[in-house]
């Protein structure tokens, strides 16, 4: 018989090498752990979705903000160049307006043979600068009376126009593109009241001497 030494339990056989730990008795898996982690898996993977779908709602917010002030932008350069264009054609306009005397004194000279050496000169240089900057001089004898580019000054009748023409310009008008800042001054003559149109009269004078010179109308 073999004595047992008191105050010692005895302990499994270990293996050479193992730790003590590998002499532990090991549990056994509890049933249910797979599912537990499942059920957290999809839950992290649920808040990832939602997170993404923040994340994806913000970011079009931030580009439709983006976009707008985008827009925004555009109108206000393309406003203020408007405006710079339209504040330029106003000065211009507003310098030329203030020559146009200078160019009628210039015009008279030359009309009555006064323009001549330097103050001609003088004068041609003033007016291929004006002539650059836009100015352009209208009206002329005989074209249709127009009341939004023409100031009649005198009427009266005359039986050779069918309207009412300038028949004499008393000082030409001056526009910047499309824009009038002076109207031709004008003499307008209108049809005499009750006479036949001057056009009628050629077109049957016409008619007339054509009959003549074929012999009359063509008979049966």
């Amino acid at each position: 018989m073999t004595e047992e030494t008191p105050g010692f339990e005895e302990q499994p056989d270990v293996p050479s090498g193992a730790t003590p730990e590998d002499a532990e008795p090991k549990a056994a898996p509890t049933e249910g752990a797979a599912p537990a982690g499942d059920a957290a898996a999809a839950a992290q993977t649920a808040g990832l979705t939602a997170q993404l779908d923040q994340v994806r709602t913000a970011l079009s917010e931030r580009t439709a903000d983006l976009q707008r002030l985008q827009a925004e932008y555009q109108n206000y350069r393309r406003r203020v160049e408007r405006d710079r264009i339209a504040v330029k054609e106003i000065a211009i306009a507003n310098l030329l307006t203030e020559l146009l005397p200078v160019l009628d004194n210039i015009a008279r000279a030359r009309d009555h043979g006064e323009l001549v050496g330097g103050f001609k000169s003088v004068a041609e240089s003033l007016e291929t600068v004006a002539a650059k900057m836009g100015l352009q001089q209208f009206g002329k004898e005989g074209e249709p009376f127009d009341p939004m580019i023409h100031e009649a000054l005198m009427h009266s009748y005359a039986p050779d126009v069918t309207e009412t023409t300038c028949v004499a310009i008393l000082q030409p008008g001056y526009r910047i593109g499309e824009r009038t800042i002076r109207p031709a001054r004008v003499a307008v003559a209108e049809p005499q009241p009750g006479a036949q149109p001057a056009k009628a009269d050629e077109a049957e004078a016409a008619s007339a001497a054509d009959d003549k010179e074929t012999g009359g109308p063509d008979e049966g």
